[in-house]
């Protein structure tokens, strides 16, 4: 059983990272395959309430990766941590089957929440470098998130989310009429205001341009 998920772990290497050569150079080298064989026992012993001895492999862990992984947390077969360096997964974080992680990821918590505190990640869901998931959500199967986009409420599944906060693009590869957003996936309000500033300046420019001319 043990050795069965090792494989598949390293197997999610070569399949997903083009610079993976070999099984010997998996198993050697990379930082994600290690975080995650140490994450395997530490969660054992926590699961049985020995949560000094858990947190000690996990700190070891997190020296020897950069990765910090808490032992609580609940992970899946198949995961990719791809570079990993600053990757943070929660005490109650749980991922699922097949994701791909970049470095820089937080799956964590957003400090008003007690119990269940950080997020649920469904199968095969890839999660770009910086980006930060926060708080008790669901990140449903087959999603993306872009890169340095923070994800405050659940996403649907088959969707695409991008921003700050982020925002549903697109549900199964089709893009999202703006006019039929929700609530929930209205564009970034910042953005917005920044780019009518920007269309009133250059409104601006051209009438001063053609009062010049005259």
């Amino acid at each position: 059983m043990v050795f069965e998920g090792l494989r598949r772990d390293i197997r999610a290497v070569k399949e997903r990272d083009p610079a993976a050569r070999n099984t010997l150079e998996v198993l050697m080298l990379y930082s994600g395959v290690h975080a995650i064989m140490l994450h395997r026992p530490a969660h054992w012993l926590y699961n049985r309430k020995c949560y000094f001895s858990a947190r000690l492999i996990s700190q070891f862990s997190r020296f020897l990766t950069g990765i910090e992984i808490h032992p609580g947390a609940k992970l899946g077969r198949g995961i990719l941590i791809d570079h990993g360096s600053g990757v943070v997964i929660g005490e109650t974080a749980e991922v699922g089957d097949n994701c791909t992680i970049y470095q820089g990821v937080t799956l964590g918590g957003t400090g008003k929440d007690k119990g269940k505190r950080h997020p649920t990640i469904g199968s095969n869901v890839l999660i770009g470098s910086g980006a930060k998931i926060l708080g008790p959500l669901t990140v449903s199967d087959n999603c993306k998130i872009a890169s340095n986009a923070v994800l405050l409420s659940d996403l649907a599944e088959n969707s695409t989310a991008v921003g700050v906060p982020a925002r549903t693009v697109r549900v199964a590869g089709e893009k999202l009429d703006p006019s039929k957003l929700d609530h929930i996936h209205t564009p970034d309000p910042v953005a917005t205001e920044l780019q009518k500033a920007l269309d009133r300046i250059a409104e601006l420019e051209k009438r001063l341009e053609q009062l010049e001319s005259k």
